[in-house]
């Protein structure tokens, strides 16, 4: 018997769309279902598209009342994508946002940062979720945070002076969390508007890693990747059963996140020494050439035995080791990120052959290229290296 599936998930960005794929996965490996899937945003509520349409059940992301009423009105077999929980009833899958708050505040905090916000969008209850969880994770360090709501209009030229005006306003420096990749896209434009600097004023996380904007915003956004394709998967899997007859518990089935992607957005260490973070700032800034140890003494003017002092004191490690951080921390981004062969990764990077990025991946990490690429690409490795 063929079922058929109504699918209620926008396809206008990364994360829906790797529910998508979750999905697809299903039902390639348990065939009979025969899909309905209208292309259409977030805030989509027009569902004429399914007009005499005779389903067996749905899978929808009910971020709306409109949609709510929908889906109870049809009244089949339903699993919500969505964490703002309208229809309690039903069970759901979702992120789970305790866990994407408590990397970004250890991410913010292992670079030395004491002063946090969140960037959310009240137009969703993940989103004010995501924020409440962001300032307990805070809390729970004896610190506090600030918090933006972009309005429900969403961002017009306006508000994102407003925008510009509130990022002023924080402490520096500070680690802002955004509550998706658009916010963080809006966060690193205000910080132009506000000539803050990014990320030795403002340090920016946004969570869904597409690679789109990721790459496009300037400097190119950190953000933390949820397991999108797992959360899809899990959700046809519990709507086959209810299709089956089987009567599931209501309420959330959370599902960690991957990874955190660092990116330049958040490329930052926060040090009182001066000295030391001008020579950080040059060690970032050159990472993706072969640089020596001279450069950086040179630029700011210190012997080695004094700045590698400073460095231990501060970071315990010397400048050879920061360096040699980074630069296996953008190998590690390349990895995860591209499809690059090895040859083409050290090129990029100005190793002097890859045999020898090899080995120095190794050591700095533990594992091979390969087997860094494997575990990522397998959803095996829960933080990027830049955590580790």
């Amino acid at each position: 018997m063929t079922r058929h599936v109504a699918l209620l998930v926008e396809t206008s960005n990364a994360y829906a769309r790797g529910v998508l794929v979750g999905v697809k996965k299903y039902v390639e490996a348990h065939p009979g279902w025969s899909m309905y899937l209208a292309e259409h945003s977030r805030h989509e509520t027009d569902f004429s598209w399914l007009e005499g349409w005779h389903g067996h059940g749905l899978l929808a992301r009910i971020e709306s009342v409109e949609t709510a009423r929908f889906i109870r009105r049809l009244g089949l077999p339903a699993v919500d994508l969505s964490a703002a929980r309208l229809v309690p009833e039903l069970p759901g899958v979702e992120t789970d946002d305790g866990t994407i708050a408590r990397w970004a505040v250890q991410h913010f905090e292992e670079r030395g940062l004491r002063h946090f916000a969140y960037c959310g969008d009240e137009r969703f209850g993940w989103s004010l979720k995501r924020g409440a969880w962001f300032a307990e994770h805070v809390r729970q360090r004896g610190l506090t945070s600030r918090e933006f709501r972009m309005k429900p209009s969403g961002m017009r030229a306006a508000d994102r002076e407003l925008l510009a005006e509130w990022l002023t306003s924080l402490p520096k420096p500070v680690g802002v969390l955004a509550c998706y990749d658009i916010a963080g896209q809006e966060v690193l434009e205000a910080c132009k508007i506000a000539e803050l600097a990014v990320p030795d004023s403002v340090a920016v996380i946004g969570v869904d890693n597409d690679d789109l904007i990721g790459n496009l915003t300037s400097p190119p956004l950190s953000s933390i990747e949820p397991d999108a394709t797992r959360t899809g998967y899990l959700a046809a899997e519990l709507l086959d059963l209810m299709m089956q007859g089987r009567s599931l518990e209501p309420g959330l089935r959370l599902i960690e996140p991957t990874r955190l992607v660092a990116r330049q957005s958040s490329d930052i260490l926060a040090v009182d020494d001066p000295l030391v973070a001008e020579a950080l700032r040059f060690i970032r800034d050159h990472s993706d050439r072969n640089l020596a140890v001279a450069a950086v003494l040179r630029h700011v003017g210190l012997s080695r035995r004094a700045l590698d002092h400073r460095f231990v004191r501060l970071l315990g490690r010397t400048v050879h080791g920061e360096i040699v951080r980074v630069r296996v921390g953008h190998v590690a981004e390349l990895l995860s990120s591209t499809d690059w062969t090895l040859q083409q990764i050290a090129e990029r990077l100005s190793f002097s052959h890859p045999e020898y990025m090899s080995v120095v991946f190794k050591k700095h990490t533990g594992k091979s290229p390969g087997q860094y690429r494997r575990a990522v690409s397998g959803s095996v490795a829960r933080q990027a290296f830049w955590q580790e």
